[in-house]
């Protein structure tokens, strides 16, 4: 596979496939204490790489933009930087242009300078157990997929649901980047995916690499 990975910390990677550059939830603040409208969150480690030493990207992947830990201040002022920022359609309407909203499985396309292009699906997720929707939010993921090799998914928010085994079932992954760090609040539920999900999302992709991503800081 043409494609690298750099883990920068939380929920926010670089990823470098076919000649695109894509940035997942961008998190760039330093650590310190931030107030959801419904929790406080302390952030423990810093980014692994600057806003600057990111350059430039061809899309920013932004599974919600209404939890500072997926996107943060400096996050925000990021994305002006993007030439196009994928999200969903709640999330479009809240931060205006140049984020584009996108339902599960709807579909764009990234064209490069190289002739080549490829084409992001929109994933169902869903951010804790049944029936969280209305207080957590919207949530996507994304399947990156071209012509030149197997399909990446990159999950957001989720825990494993019907919605991520119909992704396995509708693609073939070489490569899939969960969001496996157990998030857990007020209830004794967990708001994305902990070992066992993990373990279920792996089993469903057997023949992807699994890289777990927003698993600590």
């Amino acid at each position: 596979m043409s494609i690298t990975i750099t883990l920068i910390g939380g929920p926010t990677a670089l990823i470098e496939i076919d000649g695109f550059r894509l940035l997942t939830d961008p998190t760039f603040d330093a650590p310190g204490f931030y107030q959801l409208p419904h929790v406080k969150l302390q952030k423990l480690d810093g980014p692994a790489m600057t806003v600057d030493a990111i350059g430039e990207v061809d899309a920013v992947l932004l599974s919600h933009d209404q939890h500072s830990d997926n996107l943060d201040n400096a996050g925000r002022d990021f994305l002006a930087r993007a030439k196009r920022v994928l999200t969903t359609e709640a999330g479009a309407k809240r931060l205006g242009a140049p984020a584009e909203g996108f339902a599960p499985w709807a579909t764009t396309e990234l064209q490069g300078k190289n002739g080549r292009s490829i084409k992001v699906t929109a994933t169902p997720a869903r951010h804790g157990p049944a029936g969280i929707e209305p207080l957590a939010g919207d949530v996507i993921g994304f399947v990156l997929s071209s012509d030149h090799q197997p399909p990446v998914y990159v999950s957001g928010d989720t825990v494993w649901f019907d919605g991520v085994a119909e992704v396995a079932r509708r693609f073939k992954c070489g490569l899939v980047l969960p969001f496996a760090g157990a998030a857990q609040t007020r209830g004794p539920f967990h708001l994305t995916m902990d070992t066992n999900d993990t373990i279920e999302t792996a089993r469903a992709f057997p023949e992807a690499l699994i890289i777990p991503l927003h698993t600590d800081g």
